[in-house]
């Protein structure tokens, strides 16, 4: 988003934002344009100056999505104990990625084409991942042995598996067996025994 705009505009950007991401994850990415905007209190107009096309709507949506799911694991270690900023976290992550899945249809071109998104994604939700890790473990609240990428691996595969049983609550038990398995008094793994 411009620096240059002023509070007003810039608040209208952000509700806009924040609509595109309800309707996206509600309708999918053909969710009507005119409906977003007369939603966030905007004229079309206002909505196609600031995104000219869609595909620019769905690339700002999700990358401000991302950004605020990446900057929320920060203020969660200033309001709870790591292991609930964690937990926490990670609901918000599953939260994400189902509003994610309402743009999968365009997703995969815009990842293409809009050059460093992808990795600016990537990126942002492992230094996310690796801050609330380090807090854990700092606190004796999560394995040493814990690696970024495997807790994002796993939280996709939790998201998979919900969004086909369509079912949240079932995101919130694994999550409780994600943790569970995070916890550094057991040991698991190859070395552990039965």
């Amino acid at each position: 988003m411009p620096r240059s705009l002023r509070a007003d505009a810039r608040a209208n950007h952000e509700r806009l934002l924040e609509v595109a991401a309800q309707a996206f994850a509600q309708e999918g990415t053909e969710a009507s344009m005119k409906a977003i905007a007369a939603e966030a209190g905007v004229g079309i107009g206002t909505l196609y100056r600031r995104f000219p096309t869609r595909e620019d709507l769905i690339e700002a949506t999700y990358r401000n999505e991302t950004d605020r799911l990446c900057a929320s694991a920060r203020q969660l270690l200033n309001e709870k104990a790591p292991q609930a900023a964690l937990r926490t976290w990670m609901e918000a992550f599953v939260d994400y990625m189902l509003t994610k899945r309402g743009m999968a249809d365009a997703l995969p071109v815009i990842l293409a084409t809009r050059e460093g998104l992808r990795l600016h994604s990537r990126d942002a939700l492992k230094a996310a991942v690796t801050t609330l890790l380090e807090a854990g473990i700092a606190a004796g609240q999560v394995r040493q042995d814990v690696a970024p990428n495997d807790i994002l691996m796993a939280l996709g595969g939790i998201t998979l598996i919900t969004g086909h049983e369509h079912e949240r609550d079932l995101a919130s038990r694994l999550i409780t067996l994600l943790l569970d398995g995070l916890t550094p008094d057991r040991e698991y793994g190859p070395t552990a025994t039965a």
